[in-house]
């Protein structure tokens, strides 16, 4: 795998404790707790991880804050909804944070619907949605990158705008990358033009290739003025020291969550955007597809990236990732629980792998 790939992990920033199988231990979302896991990250090799976000969890752009506090080189992948922020505002708030990590602020633009109601928000349908999406993320773009900034869209307005202190341009990195997801043909036309990575769920890989020539096209149709779009992959990797305790632990698993009927596993449950009922689909034509991509999850509602998962040694799941490398998807991130734990082992055995 290329050394221009990137990893990251996954915190899952929730009030409830066994998150998709962790461990249920006391004070699991403490800052001490979430701390060793942000510190575990820059020990076992990992760039950062992404914070998830969602009405009724703990705010986002705090956890990520209080972790970039402590840690010197952890990079927070910040998921944010434009519901949840003004432009102005949050991009003088991520400018500051950028400005105080030295440049390690990442963020995941997340469009999916949500609890609107509790906080207040009035976005309309799909295609209100994303229009807004877009125009938040344009605004944002030239609040970190030019001064004065006026701007009167059909969502947000600005008149005379700059924004304090400004981005430090570090080599060939102008701002904090957008990370986007979203399957759906209005998702995909606001990735084509404002998105920096477009973050995918762990799909087959004719699934990918055949998004991935989507994308590009849609670039060049619609005049794309930024630099190339890059590609992620979000998914579970579940790693053990060999082949057969890996699946005999994934079917174990799988085996708690129909007992269980997916208890914690629901957090993408709200409402099924197009990118997620792809991937609950997916078990329909098998339950392992490609060499490893083990889809029974989806039965029980996994959700997100539990819906999915690559089972197996860490060759296997290494032998795996270099596929959708070769696909032209360079930014990873991965996750597998106990949380902790499998930083540990996936850093230690999977990420030497990828990066020989």
């Amino acid at each position: 795998m290329n050394n221009s790939s990137e990893f990251l992990w996954y915190i899952p920033n929730d009030v409830k404790a066994g998150h998709r199988g962790d461990s249920a231990v006391e004070n699991h979302n403490s800052l001490d707790t979430l701390t060793s896991h942000a510190r575990a990250l820059e020990e076992h090799g990992w760039k950062g991880a992404l914070i998830g976000t969602g009405w009724g969890r703990p705010d986002t752009f705090t956890i990520a804050t209080s972790l970039a506090a402590r840690t010197t080189t952890f990079e927070p992948l910040i998921a944010i909804r434009p519901g949840y922020w003004r432009p102005a505002n949050f991009a003088s708030a991520a400018a500051t944070l950028d400005h105080l990590t030295g440049g390690r602020v990442r963020i995941n633009i997340v469009s999916g619907k949500d609890n609107l109601r509790a906080y207040g928000d009035s976005e309309g349908d799909q295609a209100h949605r994303y229009a807004r999406t877009k125009e938040f993320m344009r605004l944002v773009r030239r609040l970190w990158t030019e001064e004065n900034v006026t701007s009167a869209g059909e969502n947000f307005r600005v008149a005379d705008a700059t924004v304090m202190p400004r981005i430090q341009v570090r080599g060939d990195r102008r701002h904090p990358k957008f990370y986007f997801g979203g399957a759906s043909e209005a998702a995909e036309r606001v990735a084509a033009t404002e998105a920096d990575v477009q973050l995918f769920w762990g799909e087959p890989l004719e699934g990918v290739r055949e998004r991935i020539a989507r994308l590009k096209a849609l670039c060049r149709e619609l005049d794309r003025d930024l630099p190339p779009l890059e590609f992620g992959l979000r998914i579970t990797t579940l790693v053990r020291d060999t082949t057969e305790q890996a699946w005999t632990d994934a079917e174990a698993k799988v085996a708690e969550m129909a007992r269980s009927k997916g208890s914690g596993w629901h957090d993408h449950q709200r409402a099924l955007a197009v990118g997620q009922q792809r991937l609950l689909d997916l078990h329909e034509r098998g339950d392992v597809l490609d060499d490893n991509l083990y889809t029974a999850p989806g039965k029980f509602g996994g959700g997100g990236a539990g819906t999915t998962w690559l089972v197996g040694s860490a060759e296997d799941v290494a032998r795996s990732l270099r596929k959708y490398q070769d696909l032209g998807v360079t930014h990873f991130v991965l996750s597998d629980t106990p949380y902790l734990s499998e930083i540990k082992r996936q850093g230690d055995q999977l990420l030497p792998l990828l990066r020989g």
